[in-house]
């Protein structure tokens, strides 16, 4: 239910502790919703929240956190006029402080016609069980093993790794629960884990880099020897890379890069952004926006996903929401807020952390798959380019104008066989070119950490800027 702010699941759980199960938050949202006066909208999110991070260096720990916390947002809307306020205890007193306060800030606010809370919509809810005992039952030295062993096999898995920048452990548990007036209540529970590290390589002055990283529902989910595998060969890979000539080429993106190019233009197509008129894909519904290979949707309801959850952020219930079926854009993601502005309503697509008002977003994009493995994309490609990293993200692309332009790190590829590593260059398209010059689509989907379920896929006629 997005009750950990990251739009995934929401992290849930507890071992019988005051506030921990779903059913006590949600118990004390229902009590807090009963205190409504009779002209009074209220929507009451809380949450109980536990996370484990551990960081190893050097072959000792560098670091183990573990932090516990409670979280209560309230919504007040009155006259078309709202209010919101938050704390991070759930005492009675601060409690009945922050629904006053909630309702000073809604005396205070301009008046929107489409402002208030979500209404019960008719979609059933799909029960997915987002939670498994052995993040709580693990103990912390196992973790801390898990850390240790990652960082001691990448320095042991080849003689050209010089060291690990940081191996790390991490994982959550926690419940969400959301009561309000309009007669919604919804709660759950979830657990996440995941391992991550950066491999490191030395050729001659230069380090060169390589990072992984696994997430599942607990630790036996993870999967250490493909973590190591990423790391290491995408570090010892780039020894003696160079910049490449300018040119064009056919880029390669395994399922990593592949969710990272496909989630940036998936997030342009949220309600928010639609109405503002800060998406490149405005007023284009219905018509080609991809190649006619290319079909994606957000499905929470996929249990594979890790960004899979039965609610939203406003309590109702998720469902598959098509974004773009064999090229053609079939409409946007909204809560119920853009989802009333646009006379579209809402997909059930709001995100949100507790302490925080909803906003439509992403849960679980998922790419259909085609067919091919990796090594067979990369085989049928002339003059290419299989990424291993993409740099500058965020001020290189522009969500509004659609214009793309990162760095990039990898290996060419000439007649189907990869060739000599390439650093210091950048590719350059737009999101709306990238998707139009979709060449092929591989037939094994990974399922990320990020939520982002997708198989690898290439994209053809990229303009790469190297040396001259």
């Amino acid at each position: 239910m997005s009750g950990n702010g990251n739009g995934n699941g929401a992290t849930g759980g507890g071992n019988g502790a005051a506030g921990r199960e779903p059913s006590e938050l949600l118990a004390l949202a229902t009590a807090i919703v009963e205190r409504a006066k009779p002209n009074e909208e209220i929507e009451v999110a809380c949450s109980y929240g536990r996370s484990t991070s551990v960081r190893a260096y050097g072959g000792e720990v560098e670091s183990l956190t573990t932090a516990e916390n409670h979280a209560i947002g309230v919504r007040v809307l009155v006259d078309g006029r709202e209010g919101f306020a938050s704390a991070g205890t759930l005492d009675d007193d601060v409690v009945s402080a922050m629904l006053d306060e909630a309702r000073d800030n809604a005396r205070f606010a301009e008046t929107d016609p489409h402002v208030g809370i979500a209404t019960p919509d008719g979609v059933e809810a799909v029960e997915i069980d987002l939670w498994r005992d052995g993040v709580e039952s693990t103990p912390n030295q196992r973790k801390i093993e898990l850390a240790l062993e990652l960082e001691r096999r990448v320095n042991d898995a080849d003689p050209r790794i010089t060291g690990v920048r940081v191996a790390g452990y991490g994982d959550s548990s926690g419940a969400f629960a959301l009561a309000s007036t309009s007669g919604i209540t919804a709660a759950t529970r979830a657990t996440s884990a995941s391992v991550s590290v950066q491999a490191l390589a030395r050729d001659g002055e230069r380090t060169q880099t390589g990072y992984a990283w696994d997430g599942g529902r607990e630790p036996d989910d993870l999967d250490l020897d493909r973590v190591v595998g990423r790391a290491v060969s995408h570090s010892v890979d780039l020894l003696g890379s160079s910049q490449p000539k300018t040119g064009t080429v056919d880029l390669v993106l395994d399922p990593h890069l592949a969710s990272t190019v496909l989630g940036l233009i998936a997030g342009t197509l949220t309600g928010d952004r639609v109405l503002k008129g800060r998406s490149p894909f405005v007023d284009r519904v219905g018509e080609t926006v991809g190649a006619p290979s290319l079909t994606f949707l957000d499905d929470p309801t996929d249990p594979s996903s890790l960004g899979a959850d039965s609610h939203d952020g406003e309590g109702l219930a998720c469902r598959p929401v098509p974004l773009v079926s064999d090229g053609v854009l079939d409409g946007f993601l909204h809560d119920s807020y853009t989802g009333r502005r646009s006379g579209a309503g809402s997909t059930g697509s709001a995100v949100r952390g507790t302490r925080g008002l909803p906003s439509p977003g992403l849960h679980a994009l998922t790419v259909r798959p085609g067919e091919g493995t990796l090594d067979e994309l990369i085989a049928g490609v002339d003059h290419g380019l299989l990424v291993f990293s993409l740099a500058g993200l965020h001020s290189g692309v522009n969500p509004v104008s659609g214009d793309f332009s990162v760095g990039v790190e990898g290996r060419m590829i000439r007649n189907g066989q990869l060739a000599e590593p390439v650093n210091e260059c950048t590719i350059a398209s737009t999101l709306q070119r990238l998707l139009l010059d979709v060449r092929a689509i591989g037939g094994e989907v990974t399922h990320l950490p990020s939520g982002v379920s997708t198989p690898p896929v290439v994209i053809g006629d990229v303009a790469l800027s190297g040396a001259a």
